[in-house]
C-alpha cells in the first residue's frame, strides 16, 4: 500500500527514524539488523499491507517475537499513520482500537489504552504528538494535533490542539508548536 505521497508507508517510518531519505538498500539493511524499533515497523507494516496470507503470517510470527522480546504490544489492527516513531520502544502498549495521526513519537513504557470509566472507549490521537515516557492516555479521549504529552502523565480528558499536557490529573497548557523542537524528519 502506497500513502499519497506515493512512498511505502514502512519508508516513511524509516525516514523518521533514521533521517534517511536516499534510501541506500545497505543503509536499510544495516539500520534493519541493528535497530529492533525499525524491524518492529517493517513488519507491522507489511502485515498490515500484504494480500498474501504466506506474508502475513512469517510478519505477525516475527512481531510475536519482538513483542515477548521488547514488550511492544501493537497489534496489526491499531491504525497508524505514516512517520511513527517508537524511540527507546520498551514496554510500550496501544489498543487495537485506537486511531493514531501522522508524525507521532511514543516513548518507553507509554500505554494508549481502552477504557470502561468515565470516557469508555480508545483514543484518537492526532498529527504531530509526542507521548512521553511513562505517559498514560485511556478511554475514547481525541488528542488534538501538535500536542505535547510530558513524561510520567495521565490523560484521561480530550487534549485541544496546541498544547502541553502535563501531571496527574493532567494540567493543560496551551502552546503553539508545543512539539516543535520534538517532532523532527517529518513525512
Amino acid at each position: 500500500m502506497q500513502n499519497s505521497n506515493s512512498r511505502w508507508v514502512w519508508y516513511d517510518d524509516y525516514i523518521r527514524t533514521t533521517d534517511d531519505t536516499s534510501l541506500i538498500w545497505s543503509h536499510f539493511i544495516k539500520d534493519f539488523m541493528f535497530q529492533h524499533r525499525l524491524r518492529y515497523m517493517v513488519y507491522f507494516r507489511l502485515s498490515q499491507n500484504s494480500k498474501k496470507r504466506l506474508v502475513k503470517l512469517f510478519c505477525e510470527y516475527k512481531l510475536f517475537r519482538l513483542c515477548r522480546k521488547y514488550g511492544i504490544e501493537v497489534k496489526t489492527s491499531t491504525k497508524i499513520g505514516a512517520g511513527f516513531v517508537m524511540l527507546h520502544p520498551y514496554n510500550i502498549t496501544i489498543s487495537p482500537l485506537a486511531t493514531i495521526g501522522r508524525n507521532v513519537n511514543i516513548l518507553k513504557g507509554a500505554t494508549i489504552g481502552l477504557s470502561g470509566g468515565k470516557n469508555p472507549g480508545a483514543p484518537t490521537i492526532g498529527n504531530e504528538v509526542y507521548v512521553g515516557l511513562n505517559s498514560t492516555v485511556l478511554g475514547g479521549v481525541e488528542i488534538g494535533d501538535d500536542v505535547m504529552i510530558a513524561p510520567n502523565t495521565f490523560v484521561n480528558c480530550n487534549i485541544p490542539s496546541h498544547s502541553i499536557v502535563i501531571g496527574n490529573p493532567c494540567k493543560i497548557i496551551p502552546r503553539e508548536n508545543a512539539t516543535k523542537e520534538y517532532i523532527y524528519y517529518k513525512v
